[in-house]
């Protein structure tokens, strides 16, 4: 009997995360959907800024240059113009180690809601389950030099899409996998306030829930980007920032994949362009911000626009995101909300 919707499920995971994904054909692309209500402001162009908690996703090397403790919280429901029950939630603390760098550790979990299991001749249901994906990362920054540091995060993913298998299938739609990111970033390059940041994330062995000759490539991705701090005043802050990401996992004609480190080289042959982000973010007396950003997929044909907010209390901080996809996008109306607290 046909026992799950496991095929429709990973459509939709790759759709909820952006059209970079969809042109990827990997496992578990939930691990790109970008957390942090600030950043989905400015367009998601922060791998230059990762200057709070949440550079254990956006670049580990940002994690060098803070001497605060942190935690920072996002929730979002997922995906409203297409599911009501989907939801993201990111978790996330760093903690400074004098001398040494900076740890962090953070929890990711999208949960894909309840599914039906029907027979293969029938609609009728048999049953339900939850889908659900995770993943926890461990993240350390250091500095190699007062300006510049590298960092690097380690992954445990668990994906738990179906757990039934579908007909004859040996196996289900659960299964583990471990990854790893490289960041680097290098602050006052070239001249004050302007900024370089580089990350390379999602290496690892690819992500088997049939068999290993069905196994699917980890979305490997690699994010550059500048940041400039156009105003510094004592009052009033704004930056704007320049990112360009881009999957490198390659597919060939007979429906297998390279492993990712081939991946690094050959996946440059597809001819994808990169996909391109931009934002802005004004600070009012380090008190009131204002964000605006877009991003640009001329393969996903994914265009939108972005806006933002954040208030800063005493040690706590509160930040809105919003994505204007267009009518009837998935994306569209896509809220992100995002606490930090200072410790």
């Amino acid at each position: 009997m046909k026992k799950s919707i496991l095929a429709g499920l990973a459509i939709l995971s790759l759709m909820g995360s952006s059209s970079l994904f969809a042109q990827s054909e990997s496992a578990v692309p939930f691990l790109l959907i970008s957390p942090g209500a600030r950043a989905a402001g400015m367009g998601e162009s922060f791998v230059s800024i990762a200057d709070d908690a949440t550079a254990t996703y956006w670049n580990p090397a940002g994690l060098a240059f803070q001497s605060k403790r942190q935690i920072s919280l996002m929730h979002s429901n997922w995906l409203p113009q297409l599911a009501s029950d989907l939801f993201y939630d990111y978790a996330t603390y760093v903690h400074p180690m004098e001398g040494l760098g900076t740890a962090g550790l953070a929890v990711t979990y999208l949960n894909l809601g309840e599914q039906t299991i029907t027979g293969e001749d029938s609609p009728d249901p048999l049953g339900t389950f939850s889908s659900y994906e995770f993943a926890i990362s461990g993240s350390f920054g250091a500095n190699v030099s007062d300006n510049s540091a590298v960092g690097i995060t380690l992954k445990y993913i668990r994906s738990n899409l179906a757990s039934v298998g579908a007909g004859a299938e040996q196996g289900d739609g659960r299964a583990n996998a471990f990854a790893f990111d490289l960041g680097y970033m290098h602050k006052n390059l070239f001249m004050n306030r302007f900024n370089f940041g580089a990350n390379l994330t999602n290496m690892g062995p690819k992500v088997t829930y049939i068999d290993a000759a069905q196994a699917d490539p980890l979305p490997t991705n690699l994010r550059v980007g500048f940041s400039y701090g156009i105003i510094e005043e004592e009052f009033n802050q704004l930056r704007i920032a320049v990112e360009l990401d881009r999957i490198l996992v390659k597919k060939n004609d007979d429906g297998t994949s390279d492993s990712w480190y081939k991946a690094l080289a050959t996946s440059w042959s597809d001819g994808d362009p990169f996909i391109y982000n931009i934002g802005m973010e004004y600070w009012y007396n380090n008190l009131i911000a204002l964000r605006t950003g877009y991003h640009y997929d001329e393969v996903g044909k994914v265009k939108y626009v972005t806006f933002g907010a954040g208030l800063k209390y005493s040690i706590y901080g509160f930040d809105f995101g919003y994505v204007s996809a267009g009518e009837g996008h998935p994306l569209s109306d896509t809220m992100r909300f995002s606490l930090s607290i200072g410790l």
